[in-house]
């Protein structure tokens, strides 16, 4: 036996002192059996719950309180956008679902979660490497919290994207109950696992077969093709033309892209500086062999209109682009709801540092130009644009994809949350049974009619005048 800084060390036989941020050996307790012991105080069949009480807001209240702070003249593009079908306005109301969520079970778990996990956040986009990987790709209000709002979250959206898509209601129950059961079976999979082959499993390559999603290949690969040629050259050279300096600007192209005054531009500009610090050091050369060369807002997807949002055109020594966006982060909408069920305040900085770390623990594979700064006073999120991006559109599906569809993002989310919580302690609460699996999907089925209420709500106070709405942009 040994001593180390007055420390005894023996061992294989050799008895190493605590080391903080590492796990203690021997293990005790079992996460599984931890988990197991939850469904007594939160049954798995009371996933159902929906309990509309007499004080949530209505929808306009629900979308006048979210438009607070963001740009006055594009919120009617935001309300033209959520009034389209009743599952653009799930996708726009993630903050009134979590005032809902916050009223049902929880078995109060944590975990990093998406805030947002409707079907249209997932997708793909380039690797480092020019590979395209598929993921949860949308992470503006994720937020340290309950796993269960992110999982019903996506599976209600199932449901009115099937609807939308022209499925019977057969099929779109399904579509929710197969996401819920690929999350449940998925986490299964990883909580048996060893820790390093969990962080990694489910490759892209094997996710169809996973998932018995095989009707959803043609479209995947579809959806492949048009990403590849999704990048930041194909867009600057439908949005730039040529200066007289040999450099390249933006062009207007009202709403949605516009150029903005110098002062505004230089902002935006110097704001790349304390970006870059926010960067690995390996990336810096890459950056440092671009040039600045101009700045345009750009107006972005239905939660986030009204927020501010810029690209900024870099070009290298070949006059090649290379186009980031830098995105205003307002805080998580699901902060106050988490507060008002007991969970504790998160502690945020930044808000751009919220999204892009809650970014990196989620994926398996993140923008390697991923950063954060500020902007006059106001926090953002730096990223590439047009990164080979690509989306599969769930109301767009065939009916007999829509289930497909669900049981993939289902088992993506699951690999996204096992990152953050322990996947033996989901899995022992969701267990082998199917009774995790129907409970969320009868729950889906309730929300998804819920919402075609409030987007109805919404729909005719748009057309009473009460509501200023901007429609098809």
């Amino acid at each position: 036996m040994t001593e180390v800084g007055g420390t005894e060390v023996s061992g294989p036989g050799r008895r190493l002192p605590r080391v903080p941020g590492f796990a203690e050996w021997p293990v005790e307790g079992s996460p599984k059996e931890e988990g197991k012991a939850l469904r007594r105080h939160v049954p798995r069949g009371s996933h159902t719950s929906l309990d509309l009480d007499v004080s949530r807001p209505d929808a306009v209240t629900a979308v006048e309180e979210s438009s607070q702070g963001r740009l006055s003249e594009l919120t009617p593009i935001r309300v033209g956008r959520m009034a389209a079908t009743p599952f653009a306005f799930l996708r726009g109301s993630a903050g009134l679902m979590a005032y809902d969520l916050a009223r049902t079970p929880m078995t109060r778990i944590r975990a990093q979660i998406c805030g947002d996990a409707h079907a249209a956040n997932f997708g793909l986009y380039g690797d480092a490497r020019g590979d395209l990987v598929i993921d949860l790709n949308d992470f503006d209000e994720t937020v340290d919290g309950p796993w269960e709002w992110d999982l019903k979250r996506l599976a209600a959206s199932l449901v009115l994207a099937g609807r939308e898509a022209g499925a019977d209601e057969d099929t779109c129950r399904k579509a929710a109950h197969g996401a819920v059961g690929a999350y449940r079976r998925t986490m299964r999979l990883l909580a048996k696992l060893p820790v390093l082959d969990a962080w990694n499993a489910i490759a892209d390559e094997e996710l169809v077969s996973h998932t018995d999603a095989h009707d959803l290949l043609g479209t995947l690969e579809r959806v492949s093709e048009k990403a590849r040629a999704n990048t930041s050259g194909r867009f600057a050279a439908k949005s730039t033309e040529p200066t007289e300096e040999g450099g390249r600007r933006f062009v207007d192209a009202p709403p949605v892209l516009r150029r903005v005054p110098d002062a505004e531009a230089a902002a935006v500009a110097a704001s790349l500086e304390p970006y870059v610090a926010t960067l690995s050091e390996d990336r810096l050369p890459l950056l440092a062999r671009h040039a600045v060369h101009d700045v345009a807002f750009r107006i972005v997807g239905t939660g986030s209109v009204g927020t501010r949002s810029y690209v900024v055109l870099l070009l290298d020594h070949r006059g090649e682009p290379l186009v980031l966006q830098v995105k205003e982060a307002r805080p998580s909408a699901l902060v106050p709801h988490l507060l008002s069920a007991g969970f504790e305040a998160p502690s945020v900085d930044h808000e751009g540092r919220r999204v892009v770390l809650g970014q990196k623990r989620m994926q398996v594979v993140s923008d390697i130009l991923l950063g954060w700064t500020t902007v006059d006073g106001r926090p953002f999120q730096v990223r590439q644009f047009r990164n080979r991006k690509g989306s599969v559109d769930p109301a767009a599906l065939a009916a007999d994809q829509v289930d497909d569809y669900g049981r993939m993002t289902g088992a993506l989310l699951a690999r996204a949350h096992s990152h953050s919580a322990d996947p033996r302690l989901i899995a022992g609460y969701c267990g082998k049974s199917e009774e995790l699996d129907d409970a969320m999907a009868t729950f889906a089925v309730a929300y998804a009619d819920r919402t075609e209420v409030d987007h109805a709500e919404l729909v005719k106070a748009v057309r009473e005048g009460r509501i200023p709405a901007e429609m098809g942009v």
